[in-house]
């Protein structure tokens, strides 16, 4: 193609360049194209979906026009700032092929080029506010005027700063969600981080290395979980293994797990419990007619008791804050539900589902649910989580010790509910039995805590008329 030559003409052409659709993030890939050269597109139309390291996301087009070229093929992952699509905004007017612009360099081009495609001014995007002005990779701050290119080697910008470190005036440093919270967690500020990534990322290498400079940055510890895959990939036949990628959105559960895992001091207390009760409770509301349009389930109740637990015992929803150490009590209830869907388990939460009556919570568990099956989940509806419940019963599972969710300082797993035999009143008798298992940052949570927040939900869902005289 060749470059545009007739300024009058430059506006004709219009191009569409990822943008940061999830704060700070650095690349998403391309899942699935919903248009093609010579489709008409409409200002806020969805054109594609891309997937990032939180969470897929639909993109819509800022503006009317012609669809001429898609840069990037389904499966391809971009960098934030690159060009991924060119719109005719002034179809008829010419030659198209003689008036587009160059395309974008490929995402293994040179620092200096790729800092070339820069946005011009925020794009309006589903989720966050997209890519600041001058810079593929870093969001200026507000009333920022020039910064040297972020995608420039670290020793240039260390020369350019006049100082050991890459750090870039009024410059965001760029670095992955778990990169951040390992820095937080360690007390590191990462404008003082001198980074060896890709495109001068932060890697978790870095923020040990800042942390002890003096000392080889051992590799990160392995998490005992198994390892999540992104895709089932049919296996050639007579091979004996198939490796497949580990990327987006499972990629970052992997990182976030091991994170928090190897951060918090975990410890996990179990409960077996009569919920007999509850399930008739279940039973009678599903006839109620002030539950009509909602799906009613063992879910909601153990939820609902959930929230009554954490307001005799408020010091469950808390986090702890390494940097300051402090320790932040929430006076609100984010509660995340962990769904399963084709990407992976991911956490997304009902806000302020304290203030929730029973329907409400209900019609908020459905569609919470159901938009995670979808794959529509949205990265800000997976963040500002407090206290997490993992339904591990619909697997068939009597129970397991759950990881917390970073951020957050507790996370109770439910087991399958299963008729058992059960002493009931000085008989043994048939009864519906689960387990609950609670665990729970030991730092902030102590065992009397812990126990007796634990105790409370097992005794609701044992007496669910605790609702009301707890309430």
């Amino acid at each position: 193609m060749t470059t545009m030559t007739d300024t009058s003409n430059a506006a004709r052409f219009r191009e569409f360049k990822m943008p940061d659709v999830g704060e700070g993030l650095t690349e998403a890939e391309i899942l699935k194209w919903y248009v093609q050269p010579g489709d008409t597109v409409t200002d806020g139309q969805v054109v594609c979906e891309v997937e990032t390291a939180k969470a897929a996301v639909e993109l819509p087009i800022p503006f009317d026009g012609v669809v001429h070229e898609l840069r990037f093929p389904e499966g391809t992952t971009v960098d934030v700032g690159q060009v991924i699509i060119a719109v005719d905004v002034a179809p008829g007017s010419g030659d198209p092929v003689a008036e587009v612009p160059e395309a974008a360099p490929a995402p293994e081009a040179a620092p200096a080029e790729a800092a070339s495609e820069a946005p011009k001014g925020r794009q309006p995007v589903l989720v966050g506010y997209g890519v600041a002005e001058s810079s593929t990779k870093r969001r200026a701050r507000k009333g920022a005027e020039t910064a040297p290119p972020a995608a420039a080697p670290a020793a240039v910008q260390a020369e350019l700063n006049g100082q050991g470190t890459a750090a870039i005036p009024d410059a965001r440093p760029l670095a992955k969600p778990p990169v951040r919270k390992l820095a937080k967690d360690l007390g590191i500020d990462l404008a003082t981080v001198t980074p060896t990534g890709v495109g001068g990322v932060i890697t978790r290498e870095d923020v040990h290395a800042a942390a002890t400079p003096s000392e080889p940055v051992a590799p990160s510890a392995p998490s005992e979980a198994p390892v999540v895959v992104e895709a089932e990939v049919p296996a050639q036949q007579g091979a004996r293994e198939t490796r497949i990628p580990v990327k987006g959105v499972r990629k970052a559960i992997a990182q976030a797990m091991v994170g928090s895992a190897f951060t918090a001091p975990h410890v996990t207390e179990f409960v077996t419990v009569d919920v007999t009760r509850t399930m008739k409770l279940v039973a009678e509301l599903k006839e109620d007619k002030d539950m009509a349009g909602v799906r009613v389930n063992p879910l909601l109740i153990i939820a609902k008791a959930l929230l009554v637990a954490i307001k005799r015992n408020p010091g469950v929803n808390a986090v702890w804050d390494e940097a300051n150490q402090e320790i932040v009590q929430k006076h609100y209830v984010n509660l995340g539900i962990a769904a399963a869907t084709p990407r992976g388990l991911i956490v997304p939460n009902i806000k302020d589902a304290h203030d929730q009556t029973l329907p409400q919570l209900a019609a908020s568990l459905g569609e919470l649910v159901a938009t995670a099956r979808d794959g529509k989940t949205s990265p800000a509806a997976m963040a500002g989580g407090t206290v997490t419940i993992t339904n591990v019963g619909v697997f068939g599972v009597d129970t397991g010790t759950p990881i917390l969710n970073p951020g957050e300082s507790a996370i109770l797993a439910v087991g399958a509910i299963k008729l058992q035999p059960w002493v009931h009143k000085g008989k043994v008798k048939p009864r519906q039995v689960t387990t609950l298992a609670l665990s729970f940052d030991h730092r902030l949570i102590d065992g009397e805590l812990g126990s007796k927040f634990l105790a409370d939900i097992a005794a609701i869902l044992e007496q669910p008329k605790r609702l009301i005289t707890w309430a």
